[in-house]
């Protein structure tokens, strides 16, 4: 197939392509002019997320593969290559638990190898699960994190804790030029309405009038970026001199019996509250400094909570109506 690359627009390569954080990037990549190389193996992504880049074949390329498969990564001149290829969610990760594990490893490795090939500048969407359940609140990118390094969600934070570590040895090494986002909660349309976290369950459950499960008691804390906010963020990380980690995320921080709350009252639901044991290792709390984002890169979350779950319920709303 010939290449989408126009020797005069940015050529960008973007892993996980296919996925709710990459599907939203290649839009907004092509939006910005890049001509845009897509690669997903669609253990959970979905063509469905790439049908306005799938319109634009002059721009758009998507490569369905693997990518501890070197052979599936086009060898072109990329400007920029997105590594936000992993599954994201517990449930996803924990039943793909060495396809997680080899993604954030070998997958990183043959990423940040054609980095160092093509002299191209390389994005790791790293996670704020590196920092497991925090002894420190907020959470600074100067903390190393409290990871249970064989627990159940190990196969997630451990291989990011990694791909971190590997994207660092490049860019000392190799002289690559890397860049470090630390990814807290974000959510938005295109999430899988069974994908297993928090606001999709949420949201769910009350649109289908179904209790809504909460596990532990529902004190425990997460934060919650729009995916609007996320992208704005990770094209401003790209755009910096900063190979070190940065934090991504909204610091408003909510209980899960308010986030509930809030998604019943929005839904009109009568659905009432299921208590669940908490699962193992999960976080009490889970808040983001963004003091970094904000000096380094005048970069705060612009989409209240109640605003983006307006968003993600009418897409959802729509859904339940096909």
């Amino acid at each position: 197939m010939e290449s989408v690359h126009n020797s005069k627009q940015p050529l960008s390569l973007v892993s996980g392509c296919a996925g709710f954080v990459g599907s939203h990037l290649v839009d907004r990549l092509i939006q910005k002019g890049h001509n845009v190389i897509g690669i997903d193996n669609l253990s959970t992504g979905s063509c469905e997320n790439l049908c306005h880049a799938l319109e634009q074949p002059e721009l758009f390329r998507f490569i369905q593969g693997d990518l501890s498969d070197t052979t599936v990564i086009p060898d072109q001149a990329y400007d920029f290559i997105w590594h936000i290829a992993s599954p994201a969610s517990p449930p996803d990760y924990q039943r793909l638990s060495i396809d997680t594990m080899l993604i954030n490893s070998l997958g990183t490795k043959n990423m940040l190898d054609m980095a160092k090939k093509k002299g191209s500048r390389f994005l790791l969407t790293s996670t704020s699960e590196v920092y497991g359940d925090p002894s420190m609140h907020p959470q600074k990118e100067s903390y190393w994190g409290n990871v249970n390094p064989v627990g159940e969600r190990a196969c997630y934070d451990e291989s990011k804790r990694f791909a971190e570590a590997l994207t660092m040895e490049y860019h000392r090494k190799y002289a690559v030029e890397t860049r470090i986002v630390r990814i807290f909660n974000t959510y938005g349309p295109r999430m899988r309405p069974n994908d297993g976290r928090v606001i999709t369950n949420f949201i769910v459950q009350a649109l289908e009038e179904k209790p809504l499960t909460i596990y532990g008691d529902g004190t425990q804390t997460r934060s919650f970026q729009y995916i609007d906010d996320l992208i704005d963020g990770l094209l401003l990380v790209m755009e910096s001199d900063y190979a070190h980690p940065i934090n991504l995320g909204n610091p408003e921080e909510y209980s899960m019996l308010e986030l509930a709350r809030i998604v019943l009252e929005l839904t009109g639901s009568t659905s009432h509250l299921s208590f669940l044991p908490l699962p193992s290792d999960d976080p009490k709390q889970r808040k983001p400094d963004i003091t970094l984002a904000k000096q380094l890169l005048s970069w705060e979350p612009k989409v209240t909570l109640r605003q983006g779950l307006m968003n993600i319920l009418t897409t959802f709303q729509a859904l339940k109506e096909i």
